[in-house]
């Protein structure tokens, strides 16, 4: 039995997610940092109240930091009230929010990774992603290995996958394969492919240079869905996640298989939440998204 903390990524942000989180001097502090190394105001940027073309929240220059210091904001505050997770985990960019948690770097450090991430996954342009729901997998899986520019991106559940890859290759599988739906996403690049094997070495470049302290606790990488404490070998696991696919759906498991039978998402929204509620309904799952839920 315990408690796993998970940690959304980019597409859970959202205009007013920033709402119930700012009254808080933790947050105005950090979001000031941010704001002063990205040279924009980031909380206008959440609040919609930005204008110009670089101050669209869903661009991921600005998403992904915002949804990092928002997550490291309510995370410290829930540890201060003397909560503990006995795992952590991290959807995509949310990885970078549990290895801060477990204390692998501090949130300087982790703020300037996620900017140096965000503006080389904007720059590498080219390629789409979409998501797939409703479909029988041994179908989806051969017609995926059938092409060879598109991968699967995004493993998040039985029923629910994201394609990547070249626009061409994505579309040819997704008119292939039987689904309910499919959706493309608003996105600049073909992420967690192998096509972004470029911005990938240049993370890499970037986290040669930064020590990783052992974690203190646990944290499941996407790229391996499984766990660590160890600082080089998680460090390792971030590097290969920008060309590998996200193992949501094994990390999921995972986190089942190691007795946790709370988790609690915390960030904006609840997609992963839904994602557990759907494919382990016994667990006991919960958001943390203001301040007001600390109260309880």
């Amino acid at each position: 039995m315990g408690t796993a903390w998970v940690f959304p990524g980019q597409g859970s942000q959202k205009r007013g997610m920033t709402t119930g989180v700012l009254q808080d001097d933790l947050a105005q502090d950090r979001f000031a940092q941010a704001s002063g190394l990205l040279g924009r105001d980031l909380p206008a940027i959440c609040d919609g109240s930005a204008v110009g073309p670089d101050h669209d929240l869903n661009d991921t220059r600005n998403s992904q930091p915002a949804l990092f210091v928002l997550e490291s904001v309510l995370l410290d505050r829930c540890k201060q009230q003397g909560r503990r997770a006995d795992v952590l985990a991290g959807h995509s960019l949310g990885e970078l929010a549990a290895l801060y948690g477990a204390g692998c770097f501090d949130f300087q450090t982790g703020l300037a990774l996620v900017k140096q991430r965000s503006e080389l996954m904007a720059a590498a342009g080219g390629g789409a992603m979409t998501a797939v729901m409703g479909f029988v997998r041994s179908e989806l899986e051969a017609a995926v290995a059938a092409q060879q520019d598109v991968v699967i991106a995004n493993d998040n559940s039985a029923g629910q996958v994201v394609l990547s890859g070249t626009a061409a290759a994505v579309r040819q599988v997704c008119s292939t394969v039987r689904c309910k739906r499919s959706v493309p996403l608003a996105v600049s690049g073909a992420f967690h492919s192998p096509l972004m094997k470029e911005p990938a070495a240049r993370f890499a470049q970037v986290l040669e240079t930064v020590p990783f302290a052992d974690a203190a606790v646990p944290v499941v990488s996407n790229a391996t869905a499984s766990s660590s404490t160890d600082g080089a070998v998680l460090k390792a696991n971030l590097v290969q996640q920008m060309v590998s696919g996200v193992r949501w759906r094994e990390t999921m498991n995972h986190l089942a298989s190691l007795g946790m039978n709370t988790v609690v998402e915390i960030g904006p929204g609840a997609v992963l939440s839904g994602l557990l509620k759907r494919s382990l309904p016994h667990l006991d799952v919960r958001q943390i998204n203001t301040m007001a839920h600390l109260a309880h």
